[in-house]
């Protein structure tokens, strides 16, 4: 253990990582350098600065990626529409290969030869960080504490924090553990608890961002997305940075009970998982987008973003938004965005996000004169369907007088 001199440690200032610090500094007796991201997990993050300076910490990062975060890896992602295993937005995933990307630039700033980070040795978090230093640094040493130590549950946690002084926050009323969350920009997560229970309902005190849809407001409400490449940029024609976009979609998703999602999901590493999930902003994002594509993308260019969209889901999922094949998917994916240009109308109604209204003035696909069920003028010759039909039946009528049965 000697030859680690300085670690960088992804610091959360929750019960684990707090719990990390002291236990890294006891295990491996050398310099420990926090580094705290903001991502808009949206709590006060000075308390990551008193804290490590309490234990002796002399090197402190602290730093504001909300911007970088939803510009560079929120926004591509849902250029292509992911979803993993037809629900999760992979709110948790997408955050990993940004953190793991500014550790290893403060891993290079301060000369450390090592990172650290707080994921259980049972998760796929571990694998989404460490995948992300090794592509990015191919020789960094990494410490796992839950691979290692024998703090084995969140009580031994608490146990061990209460015996060294560490301060936790938000423990539950009843005394045991609280929830293992994650919040950033994108959504906020829940485990464990009553949740490791797939059969019961979550808490109704657990979620923090939104209203239950039947607590919602009474009356819809009515947003404008205008979109640009494939990005939204602006909010009932206000413009926006992306940042801004993600949070005020939050804000109005939440007051409207949208985004709320519970889910057995099937995690990298082998196992079922049950975590709730808060993504407001991200459910109406997703929803306006599909809807801006209908009417700007190629019917074989959708049909083909949706082939490959599970394989990228998966990628993110499973840690490998620095693979080559990740990078070569999203250049296909960006190619695909350059005329995905206009606006989209939705309305918010008791956790439901309904499009009411889409329109491209200078790339829309859509042609009225051509789909409609009046006088098209000879748009289009409704005779000419008759050859389609029977040139795409060959193959069965074939089949049919060979085999009748």
């Amino acid at each position: 253990m000697s030859d680690i001199k300085k670690v960088v440690l992804a610091y959360s200032v929750g019960l684990d990582t707090s719990v990390i610090l002291k236990w890294l500094q006891d295990t491996y007796q050398c310099e420990i350098v926090t580094f705290t991201a903001d991502i808009g997990q949206g709590e006060e993050l000075e308390p990551a600065r008193s804290k490590a300076e309490k234990l002796g910490i002399r090197q402190i990062y602290i730093d504001d990626l909300r911007e970088e975060f939803v510009r560079d890896f929120v926004f591509p992602m849902f250029r292509a529409n992911a979803i993993y295993e037809g629900e999760y937005l992979l709110g948790t995933s997408i955050a990993r290969p940004l953190i793991a990307k500014r550790q290893i630039e403060i891993a290079r700033e301060t000369g450390a030869d090592a990172v650290s980070h707080g994921a259980t040795g049972k998760g796929n978090d571990q694998v989404r960080f460490e995948l992300g230093y090794y592509a990015l640094e191919p020789g960094i040493k990494v410490i796992a504490p839950w691979r290692e130590w024998d703090l084995t549950s969140r009580e031994k946690l608490l146990a061990y924090a209460e015996a060294h002084g560490i301060p936790v926050e938000m423990k539950h009323k009843t005394g045991g553990s609280p929830y293992s969350m994650d919040a950033n920009l994108l959504h906020i997560s829940y485990e464990g608890k009553v949740l490791e229970d797939p059969a019961r309902e979550p808490e109704e005190d657990m979620w923090r961002w939104s209203v239950s849809p039947e607590a919602a407001p009474d009356q819809p409400e009515v947003l404008d997305l205008e979109f640009r490449r494939g990005d939204v940029v602006a909010l009932n024609g206000k413009p926006m940075t992306p940042a801004q976009v993600l949070t005020e979609l939050n804000r109005l998703g939440g007051r409207h009970g949208v985004g709320r999602l519970d889910l057995v999901e099937n995690r990298y590493v082998g196992m079922k998982s049950r975590g709730c999930y808060e993504t407001p902003g991200g459910t109406i994002l997703l929803k306006a987008h599909r809807a801006i594509e209908s009417i700007t993308l190629d019917r074989e260019v959708a049909h083909l973003k949706d082939d490959l969209m599970p394989r990228y889901a998966s990628l993110i999922y499973n840690g490998y938004w620095w693979s080559p094949e990740r990078r070569a998917l999203q250049t296909l994916i960006d190619n695909t965005q350059v005329y995905v240009n206009g606006w989209v109308r939705v309305k918010l109604y008791k956790g439901n996000v309904l499009v009411v209204g889409r329109d491209s003035k200078s790339d829309s696909l859509f042609d009225a004169n051509i789909s409609t069920f009046e006088d098209d003028g000879g748009a289009y010759q409704q005779s000419d369907a008759a050859g389609f039909i029977r040139l795409n039946a060959l193959r069965m009528r074939i089949a049919a007088r060979l085999r009748p049965n």
